[in-house]
């Protein structure tokens, strides 16, 4: 298990930062940029809390507080993650940008962002409290909502991008059960390893896109 584990988590991380980097290299338009900065932040984001787990396998360590830290710095950068979705929607439909909607995005990641930040969270001690699991992931979950809906009206022109909506929308449903409740149901935290297949396919689809000069819907 920890063999399997531990060789797709680190193929992941790979993957996601090499993707980014190959994508702000060749990407000609902002959608393409921004693709790949949603990738790099996704993978080095994750890389804070994956790399520890690991290592919790195979060395014999106290890593409690490592593993919080990741949690902590993965929560804040999978924000971010959305954020770029969000504006990646934006410049892959050339929509004129909503400055109200907008407003939304950033607030609810901002919330979010500071809501993350407060001790009431335990993340140095790895804590899994229920409460501030729903707390925090409240306006997470309404900004993932937000790109979902977004994504789905625009689905018919997505072109390459047509299972966007699909993909965000699994790893919300993955993922929450994980974040929510895990410490009081440890089989809930395989949910992860679909999640991450989530944003496998998503990463692999904005490569494609770039790749073939697909940066906006056609």
């Amino acid at each position: 298990m920890k063999y399997g584990e531990s060789a797709f988590d680190v193929l992941y991380l790979v993957f996601a930062i090499a993707a980014g980097i190959v994508m702000l290299v060749r990407a000609k338009k902002k959608p393409g940029k921004l693709m790949g900065a949603a990738a790099l932040v996704l993978g080095l984001g994750d890389a804070f809390h994956l790399v520890p787990r690991v290592l919790n396998y195979f060395i014999e360590a106290d890593l409690t507080a490592w593993l919080g830290m990741g949690k902590f710095v993965t929560s804040v950068t999978m924000t971010v993650f959305y954020v770029l979705v969000y504006y990646i929607f934006l410049g892959y439909f050339k929509k004129k940008e909503n400055r109200w909607l907008s407003l939304a995005v950033w607030a609810l990641a901002i919330v979010r962002i500071i809501l993350c930040l407060l001790p009431q969270n335990g993340w140095f001690e790895n804590a899994s409290d229920v409460k501030w699991g729903v707390i925090r992931n409240v306006p997470f979950a309404v900004l993932g909502a937000v790109c979902i809906v977004l994504w789905f009206i625009e689905r018919k022109k997505s072109g390459i991008l047509k299972p966007t909506w699909l993909l965000i929308l699994l790893s919300f449903l993955f993922y929450i059960p994980v974040a929510v409740a895990a410490g009081l149901v440890p089989m809930l935290g395989m949910l992860m390893l679909p999640k991450t297949v989530c944003y496998i396919v998503m990463i692999a689809l904005f490569l494609t896109a770039v790749l073939k000069k697909r940066e906006t819907a056609e």
